[in-house]
């Protein structure tokens, strides 16, 4: 009997293999895959909802809360939405081969930097299974393999999904390989994926704070990183109450528990006693606790008090976090402070104001007089994401294609040597 450790080294190795085809696979055909792949969710659909019912019933019987239930249930149209990010990404340029940059030294050697896949991925993520289909479909366009691990609770899910996908790879004539599933709920076979070193070239881990500080700590191989979306609204003195309104209802309530959701409001001192009465009331209608420091309290007694800690949390559930502000600048510093450099926003009608708050928040997604449920792959025209990085490397923000890709030089001579 195999121990785990030689599984994942068979998986790697089956993975690297894939990857050495898919490198040359030509663009058309990694297109055809990918309408295949589409095609076949469409056709599975009842046996991966069925796959889906047994998970949201074992979940609800372990006790998870509704923002998770909501990440893990699928449905028609998510299923289609799944369909339509692939063929989103089929449409895509290919980042494959593409030139960087070229130029030509004085010596005559021509120089170019093109864009070459990364290898294999594996990607760790948590009860969302239409991460699944996006991962495999971002690798694959981008001619990377792919080692996908779920959690336990979508388990039955993403098999259904990954199995749909991999068929779809053989009768396109890629190999079925390209898209591996760690078949296995035991936590050890994250730690033995994420050693793999010579065989898994990146790994992304999407899910809470625990599991991406987990699979840091414990990875031989390169991590990007997302840890928490801890994400503002500013509304300042000069804004539009109304717009200021709406935004702040979508980005909290409209879909509370995904990353770029809203978990703190902060409001200009100025507009405060207007706006957070009216803002109490739309949201508290609708379930959201509202957690405020003395100011927002004094104007709105109904709020709970909110703790040091409270500033620094990711809810993803119906809480939010109200501070009054005297500046553009306070709101600044709180966000550098407190927040996760995923997404912030500022809802303004002064330009200066607004400037100067896309200078100073050092995010990967910065917003004027927009909400941050933006702050997504399919959104930003990219097709599907692989995630949203708030690491300071090549991949910032929405992770799509070209972020799936490295570089190489490639130089034409006629001869030339060093002197």
């Amino acid at each position: 009997m195999t121990t785990l450790r030689e599984q994942m080294v068979a998986l790697g190795d089956r993975a690297v293999a894939a990857a050495r085809r898919l490198a040359g696979a030509e663009t058309d055909r990694k297109n055809a895959a990918l309408q295949a792949m589409a095609r076949s969710l469409r056709r599975c659909q009842a046996e991966i909802l069925t796959a889906n019912r047994r998970d949201i019933e074992a979940g609800r019987a372990a006790g998870l809360n509704r923002a998770l239930l909501d990440r893990l249930s699928l449905n028609e149209s998510r299923i289609e939405a799944m369909a339509g990010g692939i063929e989103e990404v089929a449409a895509l340029r290919d980042p494959v081969g593409a030139t960087i940059a070229a130029w030509e030294r004085p010596n005559g050697l021509k120089i170019r930097k093109i864009r070459v896949p990364i290898g294999v991925i594996a990607v760790i993520y948590e009860a969302r299974p239409n991460v699944t289909a996006d991962a495999a479909a971002l690798c694959l366009k981008s001619s990377n393999a792919v080692i996908l691990r779920g959690g336990r609770e979508a388990l039955h899910s993403n098999r259904a999904i990954s199995d749909v996908m991999r068929a779809s790879l053989e009768g396109a004539g890629l190999p079925a390989d390209a898209i591996l599933f760690v078949d296995t709920p035991e936590r050890e076979a994250v730690r033995e994926l994420v050693q793999l070193v010579g065989r898994v070239d990146l790994v992304i881990p999407r899910g809470g704070e625990g599991l991406i500080q987990a699979v840091t700590e414990m990875a031989r191989v390169p991590v990007i990183k997302h840890y928490k979306g801890v994400c503002h609204v500013y509304v300042d003195e000069a804004a539009d109450l109304e717009m200021a309104l709406t935004i702040a209802e979508n980005a909290k309530c409209q879909r509370p528990g995904v990353c770029n959701a809203m978990e703190c409001l902060l409001v200009h001192q100025a507009v405060a006693s207007r706006f957070l009465p009216r803002l109490a009331e739309r949201l508290t209608s609708q379930g959201c606790r509202l957690k405020g420091d003395p100011a927002a309290r004094a104007i709105v007694a109904a709020m709970e008090p909110a703790t040091e800690a409270d500033w620094s949390t990711e809810y993803l559930d119906l809480i939010l976090n109200v501070r009054v502000v005297g500046s553009v600048d306070e709101a600044i510093t709180h966000i550098e402070r407190y927040g996760s450099h995923h997404s912030d926003a500022i809802v303004t009608e002064n330009l200066e104001t607004a400037e100067r708050f896309t200078r100073g928040v050092d995010s990967a997604a910065v917003y004027v007089n927009a909400s941050t449920r933006f702050t997504d792959g399919g959104e930003f025209g990219m097709g599907a994401e692989m995630g949203i990085s708030t690491d300071k490397i090549h991949a910032r923000g929405p992770m799509g294609l070209e972020e799936l890709t490295s570089y190489k030089y490639v130089v034409w001579g006629n001869g030339q040597i060093r002197c």
